[in-house]
């Protein structure tokens, strides 16, 4: 493991704790941080996260999350040691949907085959 993919994953951590413990938003009790990619001059770092539940809930946890971007950004400083603290975006994560819908649709084409040969 390379010092990025370190530093990635440190961040990770991170903010995960930082979101169930720290904050008290009740917007962001089904978020989970899914990856971290950190720029290489450690300045930015694109935090890609997941929601369970539908659209509204997404949404409200987007807005929650954007909203505690500053005293996140504030606890990542005090607790991951960097010469910079970077500055956070948060990016839903939709690889997860995806994953979801390929799974239904191989199912579906598994069934039909099952009818097509019964």
């Amino acid at each position: 493991m390379d010092r990025m993919d370190r530093i990635n994953q440190q961040l990770k951590r991170a903010i995960g704790n930082i979101i169930h413990h720290e904050l008290g938003d009740p917007r962001l009790g089904f978020v989970t941080v899914t990856h971290v990619r950190v720029s290489r001059d450690l300045q930015n770092a694109a935090v890609y996260f997941t929601v369970l539940g539908d659209a509204e809930r997404r949404t409200a946890a987007q807005k929650g999350l954007q909203s505690a971007t500053g005293m996140i950004r504030k606890l990542i400083g005090q607790r991951v040691k960097m010469r910079y603290t970077p500055q956070v975006t948060f990016v839903y994560d939709k690889s997860i949907e995806w994953s979801a819908r390929i799974e239904e649709t191989l199912l579906e084409i598994h069934g039909d085959e099952i009818q097509k040969n019964s």
